[in-house]
């Protein structure tokens, strides 16, 4: 088994040959590699396959065995200092692999049918191999400073597949917001590195972690500064996995190629974040304050993300808000201390969003027949509705995916969602309450977004019986006029006084913008084929798309059984506890690992019900039909009262106004940061150019006068030096008479 694990080291590079290989034969022979573009999917799918089987063979190895390997050799040595390069496998190691291999594939093999049409077919390829490599890189590294290569590396890619289409502005602009906002979390990492590395004298983890406990042990370290240096690396963390206030780049990234979204936020960049902050868990367990601040982010994130999704009309914005909500929970859990919650909750939600957002993509594309390729429109919830009859699997994919989101038993996410409820009610009942509402929340917008998505009747363009579609275009708010900020009242009280179903959103048509129907025109090259391509209705999608959302689905119907517990003679045995027994038992020597079985009931009714109570109520305001509302005379009642009725349109309003315009945090640090910023620039070059650069030519300017002046006085007239001396002479007697006396 050692003779395995000492060839661990090619994993990383083995995804590397093919955008090398890209490369170069679009420098040399471009016709050629064009040609055989598909080649490279194929080499691309089998190259990380083998990466996926390699990894699970390690995985399986050790969880027979708990056994953890590292392989380092010396880069380079100078005196006292020593860098190390090398591996580390252990169960964090494998189960990173095991999501960036298993959902990697996926991606691609849907990517390759997805971006068959576009124009930059092999630099996407590339881009998405490279980030591979990168990523396994980096959780396979065995120190910090091979941590922070990767991780440049991993931020790089994220930047160029963000842009990816970088002709369109608003692509360019999201791709350059992450880069930037990255650039705070990653110049926080260097720092915090930088510090250990200044107390501990090495970057390796096995030195560091032991190093540091035997200094707190022996009260040899300044406690503050170590815990200021523990911040600072948590920082990294906090802009890569998009934790408040570094989570303002996530839903712009969703410009880039749904393949992306899903890439980048079930398994890679997102996740290397978590990575980090579980990787430097024995460091921070030792710091109650850093732990405290990681729960602390880790629950507003939680609460923030939720409720920013609340009134996303983007598919993919409302994803993305999801995403950071639920890494909220995994953050809140490694802040708690739930080193095996969290990560069960990262291996369950990497599958359970790679899902959605494939299905996402999947509804884009068949969308796309009708719009075109806008994403104004073609990712616009309100334009939707009625899919079910057009595109059947992924709408019970998209289902599958939503309801394990929401914790729906036995779906992935709902072992890991209530493991982690359980253990924030033991850690802070405050904690907890919010944890529970927003697991309600998340029930909410989730089944908001399929019933608005599948449900009812199909709302673009409302095409006639011949089915041609009209030649105006037509949006549909789901919160009255498009680009308006408040709810249409008159509507409201409309559709409740005519005992209508109970709506957020118009049944009025109101024309497209200009600029929006400017934003329609194809961006790139797309060639429409058969029946499908040109049909007037949305349709399914290909067999290379619809198998990986089959996969996915049976990975997410499935992958919550290695957490469930089984009672053995009072003790908790699954495979994800085995798995991690050398951590458990590194961070918690003396856990109890007994089952209550009453205690695990009595939980997952309670999260249950809150999901159940979330699902209601985004039926009861989104479901096309309800003809049981009709009867409610006490909720006609309740709404037609003045006060009441005022009052629940403010709190309407309020919600809305924060979800859609994103809890203000971005007008925030556009008016704070970025025009602070600029105004402290000014001042700058007004100080630069007025008085550095006026202190400078006043000097040179006074020279000139000066020398102006004195050259007059050599004129070689013997009468004018008299006169200047007699001048000088007389003035020196006046000024020492007026001294003397």
């Amino acid at each position: 088994m050692e003779h395995t694990y000492q060839y661990a080291w090619i994993i990383p590079f083995v995804p590397l040959p093919v955008p090398i290989a890209i490369g170069v034969g679009l420098l040399l022979v471009p016709t050629a590699t064009k040609n055989l573009r598909r080649m490279w999917a194929f080499s691309s799918v089998l190259l990380l396959s083998i990466v996926m089987v390699f990894s699970v063979d390690m995985s399986i190895q050790q969880i027979n065995s708990s056994f953890i390997y590292q392989y380092v050799w010396s880069w380079t040595i100078n005196n006292d200092f020593s860098l190390e390069f090398g591996n580390l496998i252990d169960p964090l190691t494998s189960i990173m692999s095991i999501l960036i291999t298993t959902v990697g594939i996926m991606v691609l093999i849907y990517s390759d049918n997805y971006m068959s049409h576009d124009q930059g077919y092999l630099r996407f390829f590339a881009y998405m191999s490279f980030s591979n490599t990168s990523m396994l890189g980096l959780v396979t590294s065995s120190n910090l400073i091979q941590i922070y290569i990767f991780w440049e590396l991993v931020g790089m890619c994220s930047y160029l597949l963000i842009g990816f289409w970088f002709t369109r502005p608003i692509a360019a602009n999201a791709c350059q917001k992450a880069f930037v906002t990255n650039r705070v979390g990653d110049f926080g990492l260097l720092l915090g590195i930088l510090g250990l590395y200044w107390i501990t004298g090495s970057f390796e983890f096995r030195d560091l972690f032991k190093i540091v406990n035997n200094l707190i042990d022996n009260n040899g370290l300044n406690s503050l500064f170590l815990t200021l240096c523990a911040a600072l690396l948590f920082l990294g963390a906090v802009a890569k996995s998009a934790q408040f206030p570094l989570h303002v780049w996530l839903p712009d990234a969703m410009e880039g190629p749904t393949p992306i979204s899903a890439l980048i936020h079930a398994a890679t960049m997102v996740a290397a974040g978590i990575f980090l902050v579980a990787r430097l868990f024995p460091l921070f367990i030792v710091l109650p304050y850093i732990m405290n601040l990681i729960s602390l982010i880790g629950i507003i994130t939680v609460l923030l993300g939720a409720t920013l999704a609340l009134a996303q009309r983007d598919i993919k914005r409302s994803l993305a808000y999801s995403t950071m909500s639920q890494l909220g929970y995994i953050m809140l859990a490694l802040g708690m201390g739930s080193y095996r919650a969290a990560l069960f909750h990262l291996i369950t939600h990497a599958y359970s969003k790679a899902l959605l957002f494939l299905g996402s993509g999947s509804i884009i594309h068949s969308m796309e027949s009708i719009v075109g390729y806008s994403p104004d429109q073609s990712q616009n919830m309100a334009l939707m509705g009625g899919l079910t009859k057009y595109v059947p699997i992924t709408k019970t994919a998209f289902l599958l995916g939503t309801l394990s989101l929401c914790g729906i038993p036995p779906l992935a996410c709902f072992w890991s969602k209530d493991e982690i409820l359980k253990d924030s009610w033991l850690y802070s009942p405050i904690f907890a309450i919010i944890a529970c509402f927003t697991a309600g929340l998340t029930a909410f917008y989730m089944f908001r977004m399929y019933l608005l998505t599948f449900e009812g009747h199909l709302n673009v363009y409302f095409q006639n019986f011949s089915g041609k579609k009209n030649s105006s275009s037509y949006s549909i708010s789901i919160w009255g006029k498009e680009g308006q900020k408040v709810i249409n009242k008159d509507i409201f009280l409309s559709t409740m006084n005519n005992n209508e179903r109970f709506l957020f959103f118009s049944k009025k048509k109101y024309p497209i913008d200009g600029n929006v129907k400017n934003r329609m025109k194809p961006l790139i090259t797309i060639t429409r084929f058969a029946n499908k391509e040109n049909s007037p209705y949305p349709h399914e999608s290909d067999n290379t798309m619809l198998l990986p959302l089959l996969v996915l689905t049976l990975v997410t119907l499935c992958v919550g059984s290695i957490g469930i517990p089984f009672d053995q003679g009072g003790m908790d045995f699954n495979i994800l506890s085995k798995w991690l027994t050398p951590y458990i038992n590194l961070l918690h020597p003396n856990s109890n690992n007994s089952v209550d079985w009453y205690e695990f009931i009595t939980n997952a009714i309670l999260s249950v019900s809150i999901a159940y109570v979330g699902i209601f109520f985004a039926f009861f305001l989104y479901k096309p039909v309800y003809s049981f509302l009709k009867n409610l005379d006490l909720i006609n009642s309740f709404v037609k009262m003045g006060p009441q009725r005022r009052l629940w349109d403010k709190i309407i309003n309020v919600i809305y106004n924060w979800s859609y315009n994103r809890g203000y945090i971005d007008g925030f640090y556009a008016t704070t940061l970025s025009s602070g910023f600029r105004g402290l620039v000014g001042l700058t070059h007004f100080f630069d150019r007025r008085i550095i650069d006026g202190i400078t030519n006043g000097v040179g300017i006074t020279s000139l006068f000066v020398g102006e002046g004195i050259k007059n006085v050599g004129g070689g007239r013997i009468s004018s030096y008299i006169f200047f001396y007699s001048s000088y002479v007389s003035i020196f007697l006046l000024i020492y008479y007026f001294f003397n006396f």
